[in-house]
């Protein structure tokens, strides 16, 4: 195919599709085995500093905390993000300063503001946005990593500042002669993901949006689970079409309620909106920052703690309530 253009982003987290092949012929087992572990142990197994990681969920809805705060609490560094909207999961990272390059299609705090933090860190060096995507292409560089192809052909970003920024070619169709974008495959080194439930093994349910999370999973070479409740493999099989994620692509699973605090869980709880303010309020400046990472993080000993800190089982009902109609503040006939 002739070359006609291509971005000037760095590759992230590219290798070739027969290594990972290869990878997870010989290092991932295909046996059932008993995978669950804590945050702690999971981060101290699968991240390592200098890692590619990636996140599930979806901007500011599923993002697994646990993990996050871990990564933060252990001192893990240098990381590279792979992020297709970096959101408060990206902001907390970057507020901790253990990321120091990414490639990302959007940063910020979506109905909330853009992010005060993203700004510092890159206008102050501390973070070096390596490449740029649209969504889709971001999305579509996992498919390709899950599928041991080398790319993705697509119809986006050809002729855009976000394709000049990007790791993208575009190559002269061999059937139509046009051009078409080629985005790279990825396979980031750990992704974490969190989902309402999944069973010892790994077999993981998704409620609500799932966006990428089937193919990151794939993509990924070490995948953690954060789960709201670990289920009973029975209750996993008597649905089997409803597992989203299967365990054969997943190294650990962490049981974690409450795991996507203070953004939503969708059909279990609301954004803690008083948590995000206070966030947002402190991010206005260094150290205000530092202190609020130091005392919800740092400080505590684990994401139990943390819980108890931003007001415990009270604050937690009043989130479900919110979420389930019980409690509506602007439709409260939801309730009547």
């Amino acid at each position: 195919m002739e070359l006609i253009d291509e971005g000037t982003g760095e590759l992230v987290g590219w290798q070739h599709p027969d290594d990972f092949r290869e990878w997870n012929k010989t290092e991932r087992s295909r046996a059932p085995k008993d995978k669950r572990m804590t945050a702690t142990e999971a981060v101290e197994e699968f991240v390592d500093d200098g890692d590619v990681i990636a996140n599930g969920g979806f901007g500011q809805v599923r993002i697994s905390t646990p993990i996050i705060h871990e990564i933060i609490r252990q001192g893990v560094d240098d990381l590279t993000l792979y992020a297709k909207t970096g959101e408060f999961d990206t902001d907390l990272l970057m507020a901790a300063n253990v990321i120091s390059e990414a490639e990302v299609a959007y940063l910020g705090l979506e109905t909330r503001g853009l992010s005060a933090v993203a700004r510092r860190r890159i206008e102050g060096g501390e973070l070096d946005v390596l490449a740029e995507g649209s969504n889709a292409a971001l999305q579509w560089r996992l498919l390709a990593g899950k599928m041991g192809v080398p790319f993705m052909p697509t119809r986006v970003m050809n002729g855009t500042d976000t394709f000049e920024h990007s790791s993208a070619k575009v190559v002269e169709d061999p059937w139509t002669g046009d051009p078409i974008t080629l985005v790279p495959s990825i396979n980031p080194d750990t992704a974490f993901i969190h989902v309402p439930r999944a069973d010892k093994y790994g077999n993981a349910v998704i409620d609500g949006i799932i966006v990428e999370d089937h193919q990151l999973s794939g993509a990924a070479e070490n995948v953690i689970i954060t789960a709201e409740e670990i289920v009973p493999s029975k209750e996993i099989c008597q649905d089997p079409s409803s597992t989203d994620i299967p365990f054969f692509h997943v190294d650990a699973v962490v049981e974690a309620p409450y795991g996507s605090h203070p953004v939503e869980m969708s059909y279990q709880y609301y954004f803690d909106e008083e948590h995000l303010a206070e966030y947002i309020e402190a991010t206005e400046n260094e150290e205000d920052l530092q202190a609020y990472v130091d005392k919800y993080i740092r400080e505590t000993e684990d994401f139990e703690e943390y819980l108890e800190l931003i007001g415990g089982e009270e604050k937690l009902a009043e989130l479900e309530a919110i979420e389930t109609y019980e409690q509506d503040p602007e439709y409260p006939w939801c309730s009547d």
